[in-house]
């Protein structure tokens, strides 16, 4: 009998939009998302998807910040960190301020993998109105650093021309180690202009194009409404998942999630009714070709 296929969840927690205005379940001061790590961790997480807040719960890019959480989890349970790079939703934010972290004191608590968002798009929140210059010299200059520092870059690609730039781009030019780790990430466009939408047609495209000559590992995120048929869709298709309150604050229909443990403990059921195994941290490095923990 074949093994069965493993599949990595990963678990946005936090994000750096809604809040505890939006949940109150929503983690946001370190404790919280350490806290909340260790419940997902549990319930069968490999990868924590990590975004920080100030002591007033608004989005941060403080190194400060992100090592005192990155400390707390790893001192908790052997999970793959991978920190945010976007930019904090504030006045005046740019490229750069996303990848702040990189400049943590204690390098010890940098984190295994970081984000790297790989599109042009303007987002608008509120009020404020952001143009995030993610442009090709950027892109390249920021994921040969990462690689420097041992981090392996998630590429997120928020369109199709996203997914060629990633192929076309950077990993050509020796700056995206492989495996490549890729998220689609599907929805975005109620805030996010040049962001696509979820469909299973917008989806099938996108996974059409990526390089059959290569092996990659992609994800799947899907926004809102979308977030469980999305991800179980791209799960149907062979890519791995990715849940949590970042993505949609809701469990179903008028009903807000308990908390981000709930969201992975329904993935982890899913994945196995479909007869699949959820992968552990260690398999999950494995697959992904990061050093086991030492």
């Amino acid at each position: 009998m074949a093994d069965k296929r493993k599949v990595i969840i990963t678990v946005a927690q936090t994000g750096n939009f809604q809040g505890k205005d939006a949940n109150p379940s929503l983690p946001e001061q370190p404790s919280e998302i350490i806290s909340s790590a260790y419940d997902c961790y549990n319930a069968g997480a490999a990868i924590i998807h990590i975004h920080a807040r100030d002591k007033e719960g608004n989005s941060s890019n403080d190194p400060d910040i992100f090592a005192e959480i990155n400390t707390g989890i790893r001192a908790k349970c052997p999970v793959i960190i991978q920190n945010s790079t976007a930019p904090a939703t504030k006045p005046g934010s740019e490229a750069d301020d996303g990848i702040a972290l990189l400049d943590m004191e204690d390098k010890s608590s940098l984190p295994e993998m970081c984000s790297l968002d790989c599109s042009l798009i303007t987002t608008v929140w509120g009020d404020l109105s952001f143009i995030y210059r993610w442009e090709r010299p950027w892109l390249i200059k920021t994921a040969k650093r990462m690689m420097e520092l041992g981090i392996k870059p998630e590429c997120e690609v928020f369109n199709p021309s996203s997914v060629e730039e990633v192929f076309n781009t950077l990993v050509p030019a020796g700056v995206i180690p492989e495996p490549v780790s890729l998220t689609f990430v599907m929805g975005m466009n109620k805030v996010s202009q040049g962001a696509i939408s979820f469909s299973q047609a917008n989806l099938d495209f996108m996974i059409s194009l990526l390089p059959k000559d290569r092996f990659v590992n992609w994800s799947t995120m899907a926004i809102g409404a979308h977030q469980l048929q999305g991800v179980t869709y791209g799960l149907l298709k062979g890519g791995q998942v990715r849940v949590g309150m970042e993505d949609n604050i809701y469990y179903s229909y008028g009903r807000l999630a308990k908390s981000n443990a709930e969201l992975v403990e329904r993935m982890v059921r899913i994945i196995q009714e479909l007869e699949m195994d959820v992968a552990t941290p260690e398999e999950a490095r494995e697959i992904l070709g990061l050093r086991p923990l030492s």
